[in-house]
């Protein structure tokens, strides 16, 4: 069976991706910071037969990253690494004259650092796989200038350029670079609570990131909803 590591995975997209690819019989190793939500998450998803190890921990956290890498060894190897992991860098947020440099920091190390950490760390199983990918999963803030989202958005345009160097060097990867789009999840009620404003739940984006899976496309940035319109 494939292996897949996904960070973030108690909650929102995390676990939709999770369900989704436990239900095509992927093996999964789940990361999260909330042990209990990941392990509920775990339960839920080993319900459909797959295996899975979750394991509650910070990525910014080298040995944890090590530790994600050994289960997904244990499972058989890395065919796929989702990062999916992110910090805010405020809570909510503010415009970048009130950003605390240090939430800032903590943006860059989940969203940036811990990404590359984790590729490092699951490389060489990836490039051992038939058909080894990354997803990393972006923001429209990464391309948009949005009041209030310049710290988190910088975060993910730089994880964009890391993705789109790490193809380059890497041809035999698929290296996705993929924008959600917007979803309703504790991220987002975070980030602008005061926003009432009816989103799609993330199980309606995860087929398109499927697609990627089943069609394989040139490494690249893509957005989850355009591959869902180009499949209807």
């Amino acid at each position: 069976m494939p292996v897949a590591i996904i960070t973030g995975a108690s909650k929102g997209l995390g676990r939709a991706l999770a369900e989704a690819l436990a239900g095509r019989g992927w093996d999964l190793v789940l990361d999260a910071r909330g042990a209990e939500a990941l392990g509920e998450t775990a339960e839920a998803v080993s319900g459909q037969g797959t295996r899975v190890s979750a394991l509650p921990g910070d990525v910014t956290d080298a040995g944890h990253r090590a530790e994600l890498v050994a289960a997904a060894r244990r499972l058989g190897g890395v065919d796929l690494l989702v990062h999916n992991a992110s910090a805010l860098g405020a809570e909510p947020l503010v415009r970048l004259e009130e950003l605390p440099l240090d939430g800032l920091r903590r943006a860059l190390e989940v969203n940036l650092v811990a990404g590359l950490g984790l590729v490092q760390e699951a490389l060489p199983l990836l490039r051992a796989s038939r058909a080894g990918a990354v997803v990393a999963v972006s923001s429209d803030a990464a391309a948009e200038a949005y009041e209030t989202w310049g710290g988190y958005g910088a975060s993910k345009a730089a994880l964009d350029q890391l993705a789109a160097v790490l193809a380059v060097e890497e041809p035999g990867l698929r290296v996705w670079a993929v924008d959600p789009g917007d979803m309703a999840t504790d991220l987002y009620a975070a980030a602008v609570p005061e926003d009432r404003e009816p989103r799609p739940e993330p199980a309606a984006v995860v087929p398109g990131f499927l697609r990627l899976l089943d069609e394989r496309p040139a490494s690249g940035r893509y957005g989850a909803p355009a591959l869902l319109d180009r499949a209807r």
